[in-house]
């Protein structure tokens, strides 16, 4: 009786343990981060502050690319963003930013849906804001019609990103932007679909590469957005 007893408990031993190895072979794997900036070029990534994390983010760009007299937009008005963004935990970024032009005030928040591992192939955020336009009410027309919603705009959007080996990361964006006032002839509502990528070159240096296509037809004209940089890491 003794015997069979200890051949019992031997066995739900050896069961467990075999489970346990069967559970730590299951376990995924992390893969690291297909970007590590918040941003890429324009678009966002799917990239967030670690919990209890402050990231400040200087964004930067020069006048139109017009001619030589004006070095291609180099010595023309420039427009710059910078914001603060801070991870309340791994998955969830609160952040506020301030832009020049048109005096822009904007929250922004984004949730962190899925992680890549060695058995999840992709990364899936969900990034949202809601924009203040805080010049002069005369910028949105006649004074008795004044609505302080008029200087409100929101935006959604799903990021979806994966790291393909040690080199290569892609991303897509299907961005919705709502405006709740637009001048005659534009429209309030707007829709694009965002491609990038990125190749590491050297070291941490890496090429960026953006294309953006508007998916909402308007009476004015709406030009599909192509952007390029170089990524330098330290």
């Amino acid at each position: 009786m003794k015997r069979n007893t200890l051949l019992t408990t031997a066995a739900c031993i050896l069961a467990f343990l075999s489970t346990g190895q069967l559970f730590a072979q299951d376990e995924a794997a992390p893969v690291m981060p297909a970007f590590e900036t918040l941003t890429l070029v324009d678009a966002q990534t799917t990239a967030s502050p670690y919990k209890g994390q402050f990231m400040l983010e200087i964004q930067h760009r020069f006048s139109e690319i017009k001619e030589i007299k004006d070095i291609f937009g180099i010595y023309g008005s420039a427009n710059t963003r910078i914001g603060l963004s801070y991870g309340i935990s791994d998955k969830i970024m609160v952040g506020f930013g301030t832009t020049r032009k048109n005096m822009l005030q904007d929250l922004e928040w984004k949730y962190a849906i899925l992680t890549q591992t060695s058995k999840m192939p992709i990364s899936l955020s969900y990034h949202g804001n809601a924009v203040l336009d805080a010049r002069d009410s005369k910028y949105f027309g006649p004074e008795e019609d004044y609505q302080f919603a008029y200087r409100m705009s929101y935006l959604n959007e799903l990021i979806i990103s994966s790291r393909i080996g040690d080199k290569v990361s892609f991303q897509v964006v299907p961005t919705f932007v709502w405006f709740n006032a637009v001048p005659e002839g534009y429209s309030n509502s707007n829709a694009s679909i965002n491609f990038g990528g990125r190749f590491q070159v050297l070291g941490f240096s890496s090429i960026i590469l953006e294309y953006e296509q508007p998916l909402i037809d308007t009476e004015t004209d709406v030009y599909p957005n192509l952007a390029f940089g170089v990524e330098i890491g330290t």
